[in-house]
């Protein structure tokens, strides 16, 4: 399973305006004021042009707000501690998935299921779960290692 560019783009683009725009002493989302695609771009290192392709969908999507003109650019629509990383790569049209099945078809082999579709299918619920349980907040404050459990471990925590 790999996540194409496009998600991983989303992914650090949306870490980075987290991480400028920031909540202010009273949890107002944004209280930084605007960034703009340029500032992320030269941060992340990645293509102006890409990201204006990628800003849509986030925005459309209710996950960054928008102003145009001087002083003009995106922050987050609501706190990073309420917007999944699963939400930013879903909001770009990602697919998490592991099987090579396409969405909707009948099977991965000439119209059969093969023998390992529930290992792949199964992978790429985990993946899904493990990506809507972290959050923007999680990524800019470091909280990521360590947060991937046994399935077995999982299930004598819940006990």
């Amino acid at each position: 399973m790999r996540l194409s560019t496009r998600g991983r783009y989303a992914v650090m683009a949306m870490v980075e305006l987290a991480a400028r725009d920031g909540d202010d002493a009273e949890g107002r989302c944004g209280a930084r004021g605007q960034v703009s695609l340029a500032e992320i771009a030269q941060a992340q290192r990645l293509s102006l042009a890409y990201l204006e392709q990628l800003f849509g969908p986030l925005r459309r999507g209710g996950l960054v707000v928008s102003t145009r003109g001087p002083g003009g650019g995106y922050r987050l629509a609501r706190p990073a501690a309420e917007i999944s990383i699963a939400a930013i790569v879903e909001a770009v049209d990602e697919p998490i998935h592991a099987t090579r099945c396409e969405e909707g078809s009948a099977g991965c082999l000439a119209g059969e299921r093969c023998l390992t579709h529930d290992l792949w299918a199964e992978l790429g619920n985990q993946i899904r779960l493990f990506l809507d349980g972290v959050t923007l907040a999680d990524v800019v404050a470091g909280r990521i290692c360590g947060r991937a459990i046994p399935p077995l471990l999982a299930d004598v925590a819940e006990a």
